[in-house]
């Protein structure tokens, strides 16, 4: 039943005022999704051109004439092999960066605000009725209103890679000692043996830097990053015009409403690893980590989510804690000790049969089964 609530398209310029909403809505969605917010939006117009950005947002209607924001999706306009050369939406609007391609939705009105933006691009003779969600979380009840707005609107939804993403979600009566033990099972003392032992190598500190001040110290961020192996091939944001520009004012708009935060683990004064963040609604997203290669035997990854975990316990724990982690990535690097299903999602909307866009996931599937393949049996000859 979605008589209620209208949708409408917002102009990427124009959402830059809607960070009060936006905030509002996250409070009342149970997935607030960062990424979707007028922060994110903004810096992504350093690299996404404006007219290929489509922001939904849908209104419920309410008592007097007034409307209520009631759900928030920002898309990209997409043609590429990824999609099959097919027209296509895709979010995020950056997925090499961003985490998750969920909408924001207001928790009493989930489905319907769902089925209705599904709707809206169904009958819109101007926007492709492909979209392409390469970071999905495939449970919870963001996920549970897409897959029946897809039922509802005869479309076809289809998975490719599929993981597990680390995420933290505080129990009750937590505390940083119970909450790692539980994390961590039997590997428990070996990882605090590890983490402890980095003290008879030197003096180790933590520090927490948020909003102006985690602004100010992002260089030093770019720069242990490019300090690695990201820098000698060219990877490392610091050695990307683009990338830096993009990070630079998403680091100044979330630090702007205090939503951003450095942590740095150090040794004797020297950053050993350091992890930038974002927050929504009581929630915590992690961006990106850098470590200094030459500590690795001191698993300084690792070490440092330990470290940020007692700091979270010492305060108030996020609701939830998202580690952001892709397919690619070993889960047993950090120790938070949930996991949420992920995948690489299709949706041909109004298509119940597969097309090209599920022809070149598979192939792209093939491919990177075929190179673990390879990597792996060049493991063995050099072994």
């Amino acid at each position: 039943m979605t008589s209620g609530i209208v949708v409408r398209r917002v102009r990427a310029a124009d959402y830059a005022a809607y960070g009060a909403r936006f905030a509002a809505l996250a409070a009342r969605s149970r997935e607030p999704n960062p990424h979707m917010s007028p922060a994110a939006v903004s810096a992504a117009r350093v690299l996404v051109p404006e007219d290929r950005i489509v922001i939904l947002a849908a209104w419920l209607s309410e008592a007097l004439g007034s409307e209520r924001l009631a759900g928030l999706w920002a898309l990209q306009r997409k043609r590429d092999w990824r999609t099959g050369f097919a027209a296509a939406l895709t979010a995020p609007l950056m997925p090499l960066y961003e985490v998750s391609s969920l909408p924001v939705l207001d928790a009493d009105q989930a489905q319907d605000v769902m089925q209705a933006m599904l709707r809206h691009i169904l009958a819109a003779g101007d926007l492709p009725r492909t979209l392409s969600l390469p970071l999905l979380p495939l449970e919870g009840p963001a996920f549970a209103a897409l897959r029946e707005g897809c039922r509802a609107t005869g479309s076809r939804l289809s998975t490719s890679e599929r993981w597990q993403r680390p995420v933290m979600v505080a129990q009750p009566g937590d505390d940083a000692e119970r909450y790692l033990r539980r994390a961590l099972g039997q590997s428990y003392k070996k990882r605090m043996q590890q983490f402890r032992a980095i003290a008879r190598h030197g003096t180790v500190s933590f520090e927490r830097l948020r909003g102006a001040a985690a602004r100010d110290a992002l260089p030093d961020f770019l720069a242990l990053e490019a300090s690695g192996w990201k820098g000698k091939a060219g990877t490392a944001i610091a050695r990307l015009p683009q990338a830096g520009a993009y990070f630079d004012s998403l680091a100044t708009q979330f630090a702007a409403s205090d939503a951003l935060q450095l942590d740095t683990l150090r040794l004797d004064g020297r950053p050993l690893a350091m992890g930038l963040l974002i927050e929504s609604a009581g929630t915590r997203h992690f961006l990106k980590i850098a470590y200094d290669e030459e500590q690795a035997r001191h698993s300084p990854g690792r070490a440092l989510t330990i470290a940020m975990l007692q700091a979270d316990f010492a305060g108030t724990p996020p609701a939830l804690f998202d580690s952001g982690a892709g397919d690619g990535v070993d889960a047993g690097t950090y120790v938070w000790g949930e996991r949420r299903a992920m995948g690489n999602a299709l949706i041909r909307l109004g298509e119940p049969e597969p097309g090209l866009p599920e022809g070149a996931a598979r192939l792209r599937q093939g491919l990177r089964a075929l190179r673990a393949r390879l990597q792996r049996k060049r493991a063995k000859t050099v072994a």
